[in-house]
């Protein structure tokens, strides 16, 4: 009997799910008689995900380009559903892949299931219970879940998750395909393979900071930026803010950091550049939950800029810590950080509960195993 290959769609648009899927696609690829891989891009955030198709030498078969200044999620949700209509058409996919709570994550799930193609979700069922932290990205991936007919969970716990909400079938933990990808960017680094980059800090302790929260945009970011600037009145660190293009980020990080003389603010850094500076800071203050994965992997301390995260095994094994957006609190902990040795290397030890960097591995083989290729 020969085993024809199966055509895989894979859907996305932020930065943080190219990543995630670029090393996926990057493995099946290694399998042409098994799959026929198809990219789609709805370019959700144009720039950021352009850098990491460059990253990952990865050019899409369909780009939608559907990112306009200032949209709304009522613009982006629409035209992303109506843009997928054409593709699905054409490419006529057996399975489709999504990966995590964007709006695209959600516009591709429910496009697939319109077409009657099944949908696999790549890093499912995380959850903080919460309908409005994060948001929108908590419905999103829930309602993806209700889709889906496999379920790449990173971790136990959120395979539980799934099984709470009566989602049992087609579930399996991998492992989180972010650290197949941040390994082989560390790896590539220290090789020497690719550029790396040389941050003036004068000696003094690099603290990387990345925001962007919808939820925090106003009293929240405001709160952040205080106490950034607390932080930086010290003479021993500089911080280093790569700055969302969101101006509901630049607004606030323009009016309480750009004149202080121990911040550096920059664009947005390509995903090479992005972990090279991942690897040489001190500690990382974030709300990103994609670097909440990755700094353990690179043996930093994380503070978590939200009150509340999907990813409570970073929280629990000691290697992350929910500060919110209280001013007193990110400045505390950051000079406990700063100043308290035993604390620093009791964080900063390199444990990984998100795995072992074989994640894409792990789904190939269980696609294989599922006739999807």
């Amino acid at each position: 009997m020969i085993r024809l290959r199966r055509t895989i769609l894979f859907i996305f648009g932020t930065r943080p799910e190219a990543i995630k899927l670029a090393a996926l696609i990057r493995y099946l690829g290694r399998f042409p008689d098994r799959y026929r891989v198809k990219v789609c891009v709805t370019a959700q955030h144009r720039a950021m995900l352009d850098q990491v198709l460059s990253a990952f030498g990865l050019t899409p078969e369909y780009d939608l380009d559907l990112m306009t200044p200032g949209q709304t999620l009522f613009e982006s949700t629409s035209r992303i559903i109506a843009g997928l209509e054409r593709v699905f058409d054409d490419s006529k996919p057996d399975l489709a892949i999504v990966q995590g709570d964007t709006t695209t994550t959600f516009c591709g799930a429910l496009a697939a299931f319109y077409a009657r193609v099944p949908v696999a979700h790549v890093e499912a069922g995380l959850r903080t219970g919460d309908l409005a932290q994060p948001f929108p990205e908590e419905a999103n991936r829930a309602l993806a879940s209700r889709i889906a007919a496999l379920h790449f969970a990173p971790t136990a716990t959120a395979a539980a998750n799934l099984a709470r909400e009566g989602i049992t079938s087609g579930v399996h933990v991998t492992g989180n395909t972010g650290i197949d990808a941040v390994l082989y960017i560390r790896d590539c680094l220290d090789r020497g393979e690719l550029s790396s980059t040389e941050w003036p800090c004068d000696g003094k302790k690099l603290i990387l900071v990345t925001a962007h929260r919808r939820e925090s945009f106003g009293e929240g970011f405001d709160r952040i930026c205080q106490a950034l600037s607390q932080i930086a009145d010290r003479k021993d660190v500089r911080v280093v803010y790569p700055i969302h293009p969101n101006p509901n980020v630049r607004g606030a990080a323009d009016r309480w950091l750009r004149a202080h003389p121990n911040i550096t603010l920059i664009e947005p850094l390509d995903y090479v550049r992005f972990v090279d500076l991942m690897r040489r800071a001190y500690l990382i203050l974030t709300d990103s939950g994609g670097v909440q994965e990755e700094g353990p992997s690179l043996g930093k301390p994380i503070l978590v800029l939200r009150e509340k995260t999907e990813r409570p095994e970073a929280v629990e094994a000691g290697t992350v810590k929910l500060v919110g957006t209280n001013v007193s609190k990110i400045v505390s902990e950051t000079t406990r950080l700063l100043e308290d040795r035993c604390e620093f290397e009791r964080m900063s030890r390199l444990h990984n509960p998100y795995g072992d960097g074989r994640a894409s591995e792990y789904i190939e083989r269980i696609l294989h195993e599922n006739g999807a290729g």
